[in-house]
């Protein structure tokens, strides 16, 4: 399922990324190989933003954090925190639903070497303007690493200066909504213990407080 806020199967504002998946759909047929649309409840209180599809993760699925490490963790802290109905198993079928969350990427195409430039952040920027206008219930947002959470203040029209990225950063916005951000729950992130699955669910638990 895809959303009106989501970017379409075609999207070609970033020729980079557009060559990149052309390449990956002769190498591998197999995969999703597009945009990746959001995934979720469709009328969430929590918004959560990560980077950008995985090659072999979101890339492969059609869904986001779907398929590799990060989506392990990020699922899990979802089901223990009451987001979702704990049916994760990797891939797109597994019958899992999210409760009053929904999962998006700041950059919807996966990048080369996981590494989005500074363009391609802009060019797809509007599809996450748009998500956050178009979420009526939404309450908090949760940013999944700098560039995620740079390009989701970006995408609400506030100046990086007044709310720089930290890990378990909050900050009370001027529409209502809350901000929080996370260090992003990357398998490189967890192995290196820079962040903890103590610190990642940590964070949830504020989150679910905030929400009740």
């Amino acid at each position: 399922m895809s959303y009106p806020f989501d970017a379409p199967y075609d999207c070609d504002r970033c020729p980079r990324l557009r060559s990149f998946l052309e390449e990956k759909k002769l190498e591998l047929p197999e995969y999703y190989n597009g945009p990746v649309p959001s995934f979720g409840d469709s009328d969430p209180q929590l918004l959560v933003v990560g980077l950008a599809p995985g090659l072999h993760g979101a890339n492969q699925t059609g869904r986001p954090f779907t398929g590799d490490w990060a989506g392990d963790l990020l699922y899990a802290a979802l089901a223990e925190y009451g987001f979702s109905n704990d049916k994760y198993d990797k891939h797109a079928k597994d019958g899992l639903k999210l409760h009053g969350a929904m999962i998006t990427n700041a950059v919807r195409c996966v990048p080369p070497q996981n590494k989005p430039v500074g363009a391609e952040c802009n060019n797809c920027r509007p599809f996450l303007t748009d998500q956050i206008e178009a979420l009526p219930s939404l309450k908090v947002i949760m940013t999944l690493g700098k560039i995620s959470h740079d390009n989701t203040v970006r995408a609400m029209g506030l100046r990086l200066k007044d709310y720089p990225f930290g890990h378990h950063k909050t900050y009370d916005l001027p529409d209502g909504k809350t901000l929080i951000s996370s260090y992003h729950c990357s398998r490189y992130n967890t192995n290196t213990r820079r962040l903890t699955e103590e610190m990642f669910y940590e964070v949830f638990a504020d989150i679910r407080e905030r929400l009740g």
